[in-house]
Formats: C-alpha cells, structure tokens, sequence
C-alpha cells in the first residue's frame, strides 16, 4: 500500500460521513442514492433516498411503479430526467437482468441514466471491484494534491483525470478508497477555505506549497445561462383550477404546470393572449425566480377568477384545488403554489 493510500485509508476511517447507503453493498440503494447526490447536496437528497427506500425497498417495486408517482416522490428535487432515466433502467434490469444489478463497469455503463462515474461508484461499492470514481470533490483534491493545471472541463482533462485516480486506487479497498477520495474532497478539500490545517497531505500537497488553492482545479469555460421568461394562466373558478402535463422532450416533461406562454422578454402583449382567446384585463402578475444550471427562469404568474373566454390545450384538465397536492410540479410552481395557499400537503 503506498503512502498515499495509507493516509486515506487512515482518514477515512476516522472521519467517515454516517450515511445509509455505506451500510451496505445493495446495488439498488447504492444507485438510487448516487442518482439523486447528483446536482444535490447529501443534507438535502438524504430525506429524498430514504423515502425512495421506503416506497421502493427493491428495484422490482420501482420497475413497477407507475413514473407518475416516481415524478410525484421525486417532486421538489430537481434535474427531473434523473428520476425519468432511473425509471427506464429500472424496468431494463427487471426484464433483461433478472431483476438484479449487472455485475460489471462495462454492463453498468449501458444503463440508461448510468456515466463513467456512477458505475464506477457501483462497481466499486458492491462488488469490490478496482474501478476508480472522479466526482467534483476527487477533481478538487487530486487537482490541489498534484498542481494539475489541466482544465477539468475539457475532454484531455476528464481522460487525465480519470486516468491519475485509477493509477491510484487501492485494489483491496475499492470501496473505501473511493469513498475517502470523495469524503475528503466534502470535508476538508473543500471549494472554499480548505481545512489544510487538518490535512494530512498538506505535507506532499503541491497547491498549498505553491499558494495555488484558490486556483484550482481549472475550468476553460464560464456556462453561460440561458434567460428564460414563462408566463402561466392561474385559471380558478369555484373549487377548480386548470392545470397541464408537459409532454415537451425538456427538464419538466411530464410533470404539470399551468397553461401558459414562454416569450422573450417579461413583457406579454396582447398577441400572446389571443392564442388562448384570453380578453379580460390581466392583473399585475407575481413574480419568481428560480437558477438552474443552465437556465435563469423567470415565472409570471397571473391569477385569472375565471375559465370565461379560455382555450385550454391538448393536455390540460381541470381539478378540485383539494386534488393539486396528488400531482407533480416543478419547485417555481409548488412555490407559487404554495405562497397563494393553493398547496396543502
């Protein structure tokens, strides 16, 4: 064992995160917490996995699942062709696997939903095997470790990468190894002030000796989000509401939202209504916001006492208020919703 591995291991051992999915070598529950630990932080996907468990405590009972209720469980989490990707694999592992979780990173990696990551964490964490897992906090600290300027953005830099944590991963530990890479990468090589007093590297750490730390890893590019404005018709008359399902191949599709209008400014102008034979005078609407990865959404709501003078679409329908809690909608509605009390878990 090298220096480095021993050190790891060391630490690991020591200051490991407490976390459900460690307790075991399930595949199932392996792949369902690091589905949902994409893009989100563990104190918020934590409630998220477990409720997943206790609704689907085997891939079968997710397979069998209906998606709407998938997307319902799912709802509030984000990056939603997650759990729509979770589902198709899901069901290919129950008709082509025999219900159980292909052994190998090469049969992993043909999962729908399943890159060079997760199926390195998978193989890794249940079947011991010496595949080594390159998430955001392994980038940070083998940038930081080594001085490695390479930007981790680009295609040289991702194989380099990939490369330099599989020359070091520890082949009798997999699983733990990977797990440390990635813990120390959470708790002590953070993004921001590192806790370099507490590492044990700090001796061998070329980023500190060379006060590079704020600098790296290195990205070529700065995402440029895209600006979106969407303007929905709150339409409600009595108890009822009007809502739709999005069946657009985009980051909501197939959970609901009202009808509604996407332009290229905040502004709404008359021509926009006529598409929904809307004539009545439109109230100031309420605004939020909300920052995506690659999108800045901007939501206009305009709440309307009425369905007089309204052309639904293809996909709307109209409910009791008292049923919009058993539908699935993106976070800026729920908040919508919820601000006018129209949401009552």
């Amino acid at each position: 064992m090298t220096n480095f591995n021993k050190k790891l291991i060391e630490w690991y051992s020591d200051h490991k995160r407490a976390l459900p999915w460690k307790e075991n070598v399930d595949p199932y529950q392996i792949w369902l917490s690091e589905i949902i630990l994409q893009q989100t932080r563990v104190e918020q996907g934590l409630p998220y996995y477990l409720k997943f468990i206790s609704q689907y405590p085997t891939i079968i009972d997710f397979a069998n699942a209906d998606i709407t209720e998938i997307l319902k469980l799912w709802e509030g989490l984000g990056y939603y062709s997650r759990a729509r990707n979770m589902y198709v694999t899901a069901q290919n592992i129950r008709d082509n696997f025999g219900g159980k979780f292909p052994n190998s990173y090469h049969d992993l990696r043909t999962l729908k939903g399943i890159g060079d990551y997760t199926a390195a964490a998978i193989a890794s964490f249940a079947f011991g095997l010496p595949n080594a897992v390159v998430d955001g906090n392994v980038y940070r600290f083998l940038a930081r470790y080594f001085g490695i300027t390479i930007p981790i953005d680009t295609t040289i830099g991702k194989k380099y990468f990939q490369e330099k944590a599989q020359s070091l991963i520890n082949k009798k530990k997999p699983g733990e190894h990977n797990q440390g890479m990635m813990d120390f990468g959470a708790l002590v090589c953070t993004p921001k002030k590192p806790k370099c007093k507490d590492c044990p590297f700090v001796s061998e750490c070329v980023a500190y000796h060379s006060n590079t730390i704020e600098q790296l890893p290195v990205k070529s590019k700065k995402m440029i989000k895209k600006e979106r404005h969407l303007h929905f018709f709150v339409l409600i008359e009595k108890n009822k509401i009007i809502i739709q399902q999005r069946t657009k191949n985009d980051i909501w599709k197939l959970l609901y939202d009202f009808p509604n209008i996407e332009t290229e400014s905040n502004l709404l102008g008359n021509e926009y209504l006529k598409l929904f034979s809307i004539k009545t005078k439109m109230p100031e609407p309420i605004v939020f916001k909300q920052l995506l990865t690659h999108q800045k959404i901007n939501a206009y709501f305009y709440k309307l006492n009425s369905f007089k003078n309204f052309t639904s679409g293809v996909n709307a329908i109209e409910i009791d208020i008292s049923e919009i809690k058993n539908y699935a909608f993106p976070k800026i509605i729920l908040d919508y919703l919820k601000c006018e009390e129209l949401y009552l878990s």
